[in-house]
C-alpha cells in the first residue's frame, strides 16, 4: 500500500480491508496496519520511506497471520543474547 505522509511526521495506524488479502471474511473484514519500523526507500530515494507494519485485529491484538508479534516476544525474552545466523545457498544446474 502507498500512503502520503507529511514530511517530518511518523506513519500512523492505518486500516485496510482484510478480505482483499484473504486475511478476513467479507462480512467482518476490517484489519489494522500498525507501523513498527521505517527505512529509507532504496528504489524511490529522496524522503520516501518503506514502513514495516504488523497486521492487527480491530481490538489491536495480533492478527492470526501476524507471526512477527510472536517473534518479537521471543526476541525480547532473549534480548541479552547475541543471535547467530547461518546463510544457506542452494543451486540448480541445468544441462543443455
Amino acid at each position: 500500500k502507498t500512503r502520503i505522509v507529511k514530511s517530518g511526521k511518523e506513519p500512523e495506524i492505518w486500516g485496510f480491508d482484510g478480505s482483499s488479502t484473504n486475511q478476513a471474511p467479507g462480512s467482518n473484514s476490517d484489519c489494522v496496519l500498525q507501523p513498527v519500523f521505517t527505512v529509507p526507500d532504496p528504489l524511490r530515494g529522496g524522503d520516501n520511506v518503506l514502513v514495516l507494519c504488523e497486521v492487527q485485529l480491530t481490538d489491536f491484538t495480533p492478527h492470526p497471520t501476524n507471526t512477527r508479534a510472536a517473534a518479537r516476544k521471543v526476541a525480547e525474552k532473549y534480548a541479552d543474547m547475541t543471535p547467530n545466523f547461518g546463510i544457506e545457498q542452494e543451486y540448480t544446474f541445468f544441462h543443455n
